[in-house]
């Protein structure tokens, strides 16, 4: 036992590694019904799963399992009925999809969904008249109407019983695939002036446990003879037709003839077996044995119907064919493009390689039809990678520059086979943020300016400008004097620079302490990156000393 419990441990984390998980619940379950405990298997922290969420992607359209944050468990999101899932399927099986967005991974997740005997046998037709001739021979056989339970295995349906009259019998015969086909035998001779009528209760019964059981009542009416039974002009009918034929289209006609005459030649047609959803998707005309569509058919539900058309004549005389309709694929699906996880914004330093959103690709119709091509519209510095089979990374084709480009909106297009061809897009918005890579630069290498001595303090000598084309604090720039001494007193008690404006101002020179200054000034911008000018200021002579003798 313990190495079968440590082979179940190692096949489970086989399994997670390769991002596929297996479980199986009861169908019927509340919701809300534990299935599996993901966050361990996977390995999974709590608290991740709470913060980045989690999402469980359903393959069709319908939710059926979810994730419990709190405990990491995958529960049911709501009943899940197998026989109307699966129908005729004898392993039914959900898949689903897990959603890491914080890791950019995908778990594919099968949960098998196990039958119970949730379904009694039912028969289409509670009650049914028979009409016999009189003259009906011991050991005839007419066919009744069968039972039908959706569930499988022992809780399917496993056997006929018949009550109520010593005339009648009950044989059941084997058909194709294996199902049961009850039969009334006539065990004893009828005679109308003894028993015009017989009432008869046939019983049908699954083998669960408990058993359910479902009932019909049949009469029989006892007539006078008829000789010939109906005769189909072919045991099947095969037809194919297009998913796209219009509602009121005759699909075959079934004909069966009678050599009686009059009432007992009269041949009328029925669906002797057939599944409930094939009943709302198909008519057959009683009269004309025609078969038309009653509503659109679906190759992606149902790609064939098989069904039994029974002929019965006007004394209760029948004949069977079996009727095969195969449904062909019709470019009817546009693909669908899913954004399963996405950036909404990436730094312009980004190595090229980095993945700005996970896409699944998928389109409903088959073969060629739902091969799908994904590409990305324009020149934009993107590319497509393929990750699973319908899965997509979309990622940086190389670096970005946001000084160039500070946006992009990228257009995934999606375009199946089909003739013509079908098509779907989306777009990714996409914002670039800044990198301090750009150095702030002066207008001027050299700037220049002339004056005239005994300036009042604080005049305006020029305005010095750098620009930086990086964005935000990255481009803030802010102006500073080099550091200088003249006459032996700080440059700065001379001139001074407007940190913000780059307005230089300076004191009152005098021309003959000082006619020329020559000075560096600085530009840093938010990110520490730096250029510089020189500036020279010239001062002219003023008539303002009288000679001295």
């Amino acid at each position: 036992r313990q190495r079968v419990l440590l082979w179940g441990v190692l096949l489970a984390a086989w399994e997670a590694a390769w991002g596929q998980l297996r479980y199986s619940v009861s169908e019927e379950m509340p919701k809300g019904s534990f299935v599996g405990d993901v966050a361990k298997d996977l390995g999974l922290q709590l608290p991740a799963l709470r913060d980045r969420g989690v999402p469980v992607v359903p393959e069709g359209r319908t939710q059926y399992f979810a994730l419990h944050e709190k405990t990491g468990h995958l529960v049911t999101a709501e009943r899940i009925d197998r026989e109307q899932l699966c129908r005729l399927m004898e392993k039914c099986v959900l898949r689903c999809e897990l959603i890491v967005k914080g890791q950019m991974q995908v778990y594919r997740i099968e949960v098998e969904i196990t039958d119970i005997n949730d379904n009694a046998p039912s028969f289409r037709e509670a009650e049914k008249d028979l009409r016999l001739s009189e003259k009906t021979a011991p050991g005839s056989r007419f066919s009744l109407v069968e039972a039908h339970d959706p569930d499988l295995g022992r809780n399917s349906l496993q056997s006929y019983e018949l009550s109520g009259d010593e005339h009648f019998s009950l044989a059941v015969q084997e058909g194709p695939g294996g199902h049961q086909r009850p039969e009334l035998v006539l065990a004893k001779a009828l005679d109308r002036e003894e028993a015009a009528f017989h009432e008869l209760v046939l019983r049908a019964s699954d083998g669960g446990d408990p058993a359910r059981t479902g009932t019909a009542r049949i009469r029989v009416t006892v007539l006078d003879a008829n000789d010939n039974a109906p005769v189909f002009s072919q045991a099947e009918y095969t037809v194919r037709v297009p998913e796209d034929v219009p509602v009121g289209s005759v699909l075959v006609t079934v004909t069966a003839t009678d050599t009686d005459e009059g009432l007992n030649g009269h041949v009328k047609y029925c669906f002797q077996k057939i599944l409930d959803r094939d009943s709302e998707l198909l008519y057959l005309d009683s009269e004309t044995g025609e078969i038309t569509v009653k509503n659109d058919l679906d190759f992606e539900e149902t790609s064939s119907h098989e069904l039994e058309v029974q002929a019965r004549d006007g004394g209760e005389l029948s004949d069977r064919a079996k009727v095969v309709i195969i449904v062909t694929d019709v470019n009817d699906n546009v693909p669908k493009i899913s954004v399963r996880s996405a950036l909404n914004e990436i730094s312009e330093d980004s190595p090229s390689g980095t993945v700005v959103a996970l896409l699944h690709v998928q389109d409903r119709d088959s073969g060629t039809n739902g091969e799908v091509r994904c590409s990305l519209d324009g020149d934009v510095p993107f590319r497509l990678e393929k990750s699973l089979e319908d899965y997509y990374h979309v990622v940086t084709a190389r670096e970005l520059d946001r000084e160039q480009e500070p946006e992009y909106n990228v257009t995934v297009r999606a375009v199946d086979g089909g003739r013509p061809a079908l098509q779907s897009s989306t777009v990714l918005a996409l914002r670039v943020l800044d990198v301090n890579d750009n150095a702030p630069v002066f207008a001027q290498e050299r700037y220049s300016a002339r004056l005239w001595e005994n300036n009042a303090a604080g005049a305006l000598v020029l305005r010095v400008r750098a620009t930086d084309a990086d964005w935000g604090q990255n481009a803030r720039v802010r102006y500073r004097l080099a550091e200088g001494r003249v006459r032996g007193a700080p440059l700065s008690s001379y001139v001074s620079v407007q940190a913000e404006t780059g307005a230089l101002t300076v004191g009152p020179l005098d021309f003959e302490e000082k006619s020329k200054y020559n000075f560096g000034l600085g530009a840093r911008d938010g990110g520490g990156l730096t250029d510089n000018c020189k500036v020279q200021i010239d001062v002219t002579d003023e008539n303002d000393n009288a000679p001295e003798i």
